[in-house]
């Protein structure tokens, strides 16, 4: 997922598809253990786009923080 696309989302979907690729990629991790896994650059990618969505809702946090103090 590019992160133009998360951007234009909101904290709730975001935390939304964050639970989503949280699972796939537990899924992926145990397919892995206990056998074969079709596409194995998928679990790289999914880690990619959980921490793109931290970072996003971690900028978005301190924004809001930062616009309390201003205020």
């Amino acid at each position: 997922m590019k992160a133009k696309e998360l951007i234009e989302k909101k904290n709730e979907e975001l935390v939304l598809e964050k639970d989503k690729l949280i699972k796939e990629y537990r899924d992926l991790r145990f397919k892995k253990v206990t056998s074969i896994v079709e596409n194995p650059m998928r679990i790289k990618l999914i880690r990619k786009d959980i921490a793109r969505i931290n970072t996003i809702l971690h900028i978005r946090e301190l924004d809001k923080i930062k616009n309390e103090l201003n205020k």
